[in-house]
């Protein structure tokens, strides 16, 4: 079948109404069938200005700059996570481990702060997570024994996140790090009959929020990895965290 709506009184259509020039509709309309737009109909008549409606993502892994909303996009949803921090390194008298950067989107809005690196044996702290509708602190870094042992034993672990990317420390090796992009802690360097373990590094805060009627542009940055403490006397080095993360949903209705 085939339709005119000229706006003059409400229309209800079982069929599949194709609009081929019509942009403007003044009037209530009710479909129950197909509808195929081979023009867009604008937001002032209740559209999306567009003739299709797409599901895009945005994804930061690194760095800093401006994100811009697309055209007519309605909304956002912001999932954010800042750098995990660095393992400390075993052994006496290690290098310190660094801790991880903070992630940001929009100014003052959403902070996902990097989690703690450490350069002993007790594991870094967590980072904190503001602004959002769901804030998550990163999980602390595992906490080791503070003395050789008469075997080789292993560092504390990395604290994770919602990302997982955990790190788990081995006896008398270096830490790994955590799963890039993760926000994951490093792992702290094994012990050793020589040498004391260490603890591993915090995981980065995790912040999300759904924001409507979003601004056409918002600051970033994604927080870095913390880098692993150097190894002690007869010890081994920690790992690096997992760097951060952004990750942007775009919904157009």
């Amino acid at each position: 079948m085939s339709a005119i709506i000229d706006g003059t009184s409400a229309s209800s259509l079982s069929g599949t109404l194709t609009v081929t020039g019509a942009t403007t509709l003044s009037s209530t309309l009710a479909v129950t069938g197909a509808v195929t737009l081979t023009t867009a109909l604008p937001v002032a008549s209740g559209g999306t200005g567009l003739t299709s409606i797409p599901h895009t993502v945005q994804v930061f892994l690194s760095g800093s700059g401006t994100y811009t909303t697309p055209a007519n996009c309605k909304a956002i949803w912001v999932r954010v996570i800042g750098g995990g921090g660095g393992g400390s390194g075993s052994g006496a008298s290690p290098g310190t481990a660094t801790s991880g950067g903070n992630s940001t989107f929009g100014t003052s809005l959403l902070t996902a702060s990097g989690g703690a690196g450490t350069s002993t044996s007790t594991g870094g702290a967590g980072g904190a997570a503001t602004g959002g509708s769901v804030n998550i602190s990163g999980g602390t870094g595992g906490t080791s024994d503070s003395a050789p042992r008469a075997f080789s034993i292993p560092g504390g672990d990395g604290g994770v996140g919602p990302f997982g990317g955990a790190a788990f420390s081995s006896p008398n090796a270096g830490g790994p790090s955590g799963v890039t992009n993760t926000g994951a802690g490093g792992a702290g360097g094994g012990g050793n009959t020589a040498a004391n373990p260490a603890g591993g590094g915090g995981a980065g805060g995790y912040v999300e929020a759904f924001i409507n009627a979003p601004s056409a542009t918002y600051s970033y940055g994604v927080g870095a990895k913390g880098s692993g403490g150097t190894a002690g006397t007869s010890g081994n080095a920690g790992g690096d965290g997992g760097s951060g993360i952004i990750i942007v949903y775009e919904f157009y209705v």
